[in-house]
């Protein structure tokens, strides 16, 4: 099966197999909880936002990535692939299909959070072809 065929928007059945996949390769910086609420939330303020990759016969969720609109710009981020399917191209499948889907929503600009001290994410972003902004800094509060 090609990569790009796997490419699909979750659903609610996902969710376990998502959050599974976020506890085998969740990245260091990740700071917010995952809990099958959260993602259900997701799932319903933003239908179609949470793009995971499947492989295999039993198509196992094995990759996934939040491209969100929020009417103004594309926001990708959460990017994961499983540790055992990483260097097959799944994280750039997954980065174009929600470019692809950004695009048809209506947005001409997209911002990939990456932590910097992630050389592997670093790379494939800017393999992907996006560049660092030194421009614009990014403040955060946690609410919770």
């Amino acid at each position: 099966m090609a990569v790009a065929d796997g490419v699909r928007p979750a659903g609610r059945a996902d969710i376990a197999a998502v959050l599974a996949l976020w506890e085998r390769a969740r990245s260091a910086a990740a700071s917010t909880p995952d809990t099958p609420e959260t993602v259900a939330r997701l799932l319903d303020a933003g239908p179609g936002s949470l793009l995971v990759a499947e492989r295999g016969p039993e198509r196992a969720i094995v990759g996934a990535l939040i491209a969100a609109w929020d009417g103004w710009r594309g926001n990708m981020y959460r990017l994961a692939v499983d540790p055992a399917h990483r260097r097959t191209g799944i994280a750039l499948a997954l980065v174009r299909a929600g470019e692809r889907q950004l695009a048809a929503l209506g947005a001409r600009r997209v911002t990939a959070l990456v932590a910097h001290d992630e050389p592997d994410a670093v790379g494939l972003w800017a393999a992907a072809g996006y560049a660092r902004d030194a421009d614009i800094a990014r403040f955060v509060r946690n609410l919770e």
